[in-house]
């Protein structure tokens, strides 16, 4: 008999159906896991829309405080996919209520707030997770192990963007509900929290931790509507933002993002050079793997496409789906963190990425930031 795990869910919008999702799935595809999510309740400020969502994910029931869903003894873990000037008050409250936390990334705003957030779960023995979900694209968790494996050798480079096209038009308002990323008040940051925060986590994982950064920031548009207030007021967060970093292990990085790469609509590519091999890989694609082996006999050497779909157990994650040579996409990332996060329940292993593991993230993302606001090179 599997052991129902109660989940209370803070916020419904995108990042609430991804999950939700991958909270009933999971079971279906990981059957032999001890624990079984149960969507006990969500919470949010519209009743209307509230009523709708839980509906149509099938919530047993619905809140509109979150400190009050925090109080009810019948849940276990709290879920946050909130806007990120609500994340640390929320998870320092869940995590003293003694309840296991999944929150949305970034951790933060800044590091001060990311640091009370570790040390408040840390402090109370809570597991938790943030859900940078792109280390479970059987892709990047093979490019993962490659790496491990050695193949490469010593990594020379690490390159990876992410670009976007959503808001080059200035008639595009800023805040509310549909378009808090747009105010640095809810949001902390543009696309350097937002999405170079993934590539960044991502990065880490694959190559290790970042020493030192030089970036360049910029807001296109100065001035927008804000939507709370009807005023035009200043943009305070980036919409684009480029920089270098050295990693502990040598190696060069440079990373790009912004949302005015017109054509773009979620272009998330990495490349990593290494001394025998290279690695490649494009979320457009996200099934692909991309891999150039030096060790190859010459006149075959070349770039290999590797369908990243086969269930033969080498390939990570695939065991569990469809036959080989038929996709899976961006939602099973999140069926997949459900089954690792229970899985940690299981076997007691620490789940990664943890709030600890978030933090890092959130501390090269503030150096990036002030290093472009200052024009220098920054120590992470």
């Amino acid at each position: 008999m599997q052991k129902p795990l109660n989940i209370g869910l803070i916020g419904y919008g995108f990042m609430g159906r991804t999950h939700s999702n991958g909270y009933k799935r999971v079971n279906d595809f990981f059957p032999e896991l001890k624990h079984r999510p149960v969507l006990k309740a969500v919470c949010g400020r519209s009743p209307e829309k509230l009523k709708a969502f839980a509906d149509q994910w099938q919530y047993e029931s619905t809140e509109t405080d979150w400190r009050e869903l925090i109080k009810r003894d019948d849940i276990d873990a709290i879920d946050i996919v909130t806007p990120n000037n609500s994340h640390a008050e929320i998870a320092i409250a869940a995590a003293e209520a003694g309840k296991m936390i999944l929150c949305e990334k970034p951790l933060a705003l800044n590091p001060t707030e990311g640091e009370a957030m570790v040390a408040a779960v840390e402090k109370a023995g809570v597991a938790n997770s943030v859900w940078y979900n792109y280390r479970r694209v059987p892709a990047v968790t093979m490019a993962k192990q490659l790496i491990d494996e050695g193949r490469l050798g010593r990594i020379f480079h690490y390159r990876a963007n992410f670009l976007q096209d959503w808001t080059i038009s200035d008639d595009v308002p800023q805040g509310g509900a549909a378009l808090w990323r747009l105010d640095a008040a809810a949001a902390g940051s543009g696309v350097t929290g937002d999405l170079l925060a993934h590539c960044i986590d991502t990065a880490i994982w694959l190559n290790g931790s970042i020493s030192k950064v030089s970036g360049m920031t910029e807001t296109f548009v100065k001035e927008r509507v804000h939507t709370e207030t009807g005023k035009v007021q200043p943009v305070s967060i980036d919409d684009a933002c480029a920089f270098l970093c050295r990693f502990e292990n040598g190696s060069l990085g440079l990373f790009e993002s912004t949302r005015y790469a017109r054509g773009h609509k979620a272009l998330y590519t990495f490349e990593i050079n290494g001394e025998n091999a290279s690695i490649r890989w494009d979320l457009h694609d996200l099934h692909r793997l991309e891999w150039f082996d030096h060790g190859d006999e010459g006149k075959l050497r070349g770039w290999r496409s590797i369908h990243v779909s086969d269930h033969d157990g080498e390939q990570p994650y695939m065991d569990r789906w469809w036959v080989p040579g038929l996709n899976i996409g961006y939602e099973h990332t999140f069926v997949h963190h459900v089954a690792d996060f229970l899985k940690s329940l299981d076997t007691g292993e620490t789940m990664h990425p943890n709030f600890r593991d978030a933090l890092e993230t959130q501390v090269v993302c503030d150096a990036v930031l002030k290093s472009a606001a200052e024009e220098n090179w920054k120590v992470v």
